[in-house]
């Protein structure tokens, strides 16, 4: 378990350039369990020690260098966060979501950024994703995902983006339901996010949850990132409209690559996206009801030999 005094230290490892959230966790798996030793603890060592001890290469130690030189500023970055009612989690928390972890495995984010009501991260979940210029029968269609998803008391995933993602998480509180609202920036820069849904985190109904720095704006790489944290939060995933290429095609194809069940809205047959495509890759088609469609049903029963 990593207590808040070791916080900075996993922020400066996180936030340094030079390894990717595989390469963290499995270094602070080598640290924690291996060595039986705490992050804090690792780093009041010498770089020679770190090389005899916990046979780190040259070019490791460099990096670790870099990252010790860094922790006297996340220290004071740390405590401006808990002073602003911001919490952190790290991946190894009981707090962590286990969903999560399931899903990404070694290359969870290894601290989420939270305000909000952390308990949702426990509960049963369900990502409504599409695109940001999705249509009016896709629009309806997510309106009505979220409101059976809500009457199950599931926690709707969304990332905030306009569109599918904003329309989810409206649906969700307008039927009474709960949200996760996944940031493509920094915490600390939701500004009227935080005014705007301040009833709704007070009450215990949205959790705002960001995995980069605190300060980072927004941007087109850190919306593209976030996407792998949407759908690895999510027990179940719904897909309203996607085009052949952007955020969600890429997290629908990633999805079916790594053996996810994912359901899309079966669409009409005027309209031009690339929804069809999808369930030709696999994508399990639904009606408005959620439920699959009368020709997949058939299809699977016929390859079942029913």
């Amino acid at each position: 378990m990593i207590n808040k005094q070791e916080i900075p230290c996993l922020m400066a490892l996180i936030h340094t350039e030079g390894w990717k959230y595989e390469q963290i966790n499995n270094f602070v798996i080598k640290i924690n369990y291996n060595a039986k030793s705490s992050i804090a603890e690792f780093f009041s060592l010498s770089s020679k020690k770190w090389s005899d001890h916990f046979g780190l290469s040259k070019k490791e130690t460099d990096l670790l260098e870099n990252v010790k030189k860094e922790i006297p500023k996340y220290s004071f970055l740390a405590e401006d966060l808990f002073a602003q009612g911001y919490e952190i989690i790290p991946v190894n928390s009981p707090e962590y979501s286990e969903t999560l972890k399931e899903n990404l495995g070694y290359k969870s984010p290894p601290i989420l950024y939270v305000k909000g009501n952390k308990k949702l991260l426990k509960e049963n979940s369900v990502a409504i994703v599409g695109s940001r210029n999705a249509s009016e029968i896709a629009l309806k269609w997510t309106d009505n995902i979220a409101m059976l998803a809500s009457g199950e008391h599931k926690v709707i995933i969304s990332g905030f983006a306009r569109g599918v993602d904003r329309q989810a998480l409206e649906s969700a509180l307008k039927y009474k339901g709960k949200s996760i609202i996944v940031l493509p920036q920094g915490i600390m820069t939701f500004y009227s996010g935080f005014k705007n849904y301040y009833r709704q985190i007070v009450e215990g109904n949205v959790l705002v949850l960001s995995t980069f720095f605190p300060k980072a704006q927004w941007s087109v790489g850190l919306a593209m990132a976030r996407n792998s944290v949407i759908y690895g939060l999510a027990g179940e995933i719904y897909v309203a409209e996607s085009d052949e290429k952007g955020g969600t095609w890429s997290g629908v194809t990633e999805g079916i690559r790594k053996g996810r069940k994912i359901y899309i809205r079966k669409p009409e047959s005027y309209e031009n996206n690339a929804n069809d495509k999808l369930i030709e890759k696999g994508v399990i088609p639904v009606g408005f009801d959620g439920l699959p469609v009368l020709e997949y049903k058939l299809l699977t029963c016929k390859n079942l030999h029913c």
